[in-house]
């Protein structure tokens, strides 16, 4: 068992702590090169990003025909000229090596070269295909982030993790690529539905648990949707920053970036065991966290008001969806999951609002229980 442990809003000190729209710049440190992310309104939208950024070679745009529908003009205007469209399907259920495949023989046919920029515009199935189709394409080409959804923006699109999926569980192929480069535009997300916002919001709520105390203030006093468009702004950076921190002290995940994991290990599990179809990743995670939650609060890791006070939060956001599948069937994929070292699950618990542990001593029959019991830890 290990404690870890940032400071509040660690990384956000000096360009995050007001709400403002002006440009926020975070630092990533990778053994890859160093990249930053820039978050402002209007990144995109109003092409600002021209501003701040120039591709050094030829642009491809790897994205999904719904974002390409509601956004092309604006991405054609901030990467101008591009030298193609490559479409792909932004399902879970096309993570997968045929889809890499596919981008890569687009690339060969659209001439794409080793000085060439892929630029991944989506989610985070869009960003793990796409950044892996740039880790592989002629050895590696230099990769660019547009997360359009808020899920992509404050998680998936920072750190380098790219990845598909096996039946056998969720990213077991992937390599760390990462991007030159991440722009995020908190209006990209006024093309997102209502439940993929709120996806992306347990995302937020997980950062805040174990890293961000002053960000779990800020939820539990303005976490109602639709969200003030400043207030929005701050959480994506804030968010953003926390992960940012995490990855540029462990971007191999040897440790410490493993408190990243907090509700992922049930989450992971139920998306495997639902092939990945029903439940949404945040919605998955809004669940492992309350599983994750309750076994902290049982080995008493965590007092009984903090844990209360987390499971607020989660419902504040309305109730998660019904889980799909047995508890029988969660238990047999959480040993599959790619967390479990040696046969050990280590879970993530929070220890207080802001701090977490790894813990890989949790008893079998304790996990058995939480999960069985699930259903009935919070409104559904």
């Amino acid at each position: 068992m290990v404690a870890v442990r940032l400071s509040d809003g660690e990384g956000c000190r000096a360009s995050c702590g007001r709400v403002s729209h002006t440009m926020k710049r975070i630092r990533v440190r990778s053994a890859g090169g160093d990249y930053s992310i820039l978050v402002q309104r209007g990144l995109i939208v109003a092409g600002e990003i021209r501003t701040y950024w120039k591709p050094p070679g030829v642009v491809f745009v790897a994205t999904s025909p719904g974002v390409w529908r509601f956004w092309a003009a604006a991405i054609e205007q901030a990467f101008a000229p591009v030298g193609g469209v490559l479409l792909m399907d932004d399902r879970e259920s096309a993570k997968r090596l045929r889809t890499v495949e596919r981008l890569c023989r687009e690339l060969v046919r659209r001439g794409a070269d080793r000085t060439s920029t892929l630029v991944a515009v989506g989610g985070g199935v869009v960003g793990d295909v796409a950044g892996l189709a740039a880790a592989v394409y002629m050895r590696g080409i230099a990769l660019v982030q547009v997360p359009t959804t808020l899920l992509a923006q404050v998680d998936s699109s920072i750190g380098g993790k790219t990845g598909v999926n096996l039946p056998e569980g969720k990213n077991l192929i992937g390599a760390f690529w990462p991007p030159r480069l991440v722009v995020t535009d908190p209006e990209l997300l006024r093309s997102l539905p209502r439940r993929q916002l709120r996806a992306g919001l347990y995302e937020v709520i997980k950062s805040a648990v174990i890293a961000d105390a002053g960000l779990f203030e800020l939820l539990e006093r303005h976490l109602r949707l639709p969200l003030e468009p400043a207030v929005l702004e701050q959480v994506v950076a804030r968010t953003a920053a926390v992960k940012a921190s995490v990855v540029s002290r462990d971007e191999r995940e040897q440790r410490l970036r493993q408190i990243l994991n907090f509700g992922h290990t049930v989450g992971h599990a139920l998306e495997a065991a639902t092939h990945y179809r029903g439940l949404l990743h945040g919605e998955a995670v809004g669940w492992g966290m309350v599983a994750a939650t309750e076994i902290a609060r049982r080995t008493g890791r965590l007092k009984a008001t903090d844990a209360e006070r987390i499971r607020r939060v989660i419902e504040a956001l309305g109730p998660l969806p019904r889980l799909p599948v047995s508890a029988e069937r969660v238990l047999t994929f959480l040993h599959a999951d790619k967390k479990a070292r040696q046969g050990r699950l280590h879970w993530i618990l929070p220890r207080r609002i802001g701090a977490a542990e790894i813990a890989a001593d949790v008893p079998e029959t304790l996990v058995r229980e939480v999960v069985e019991q699930l259903p009935v830890l919070v409104r559904s």
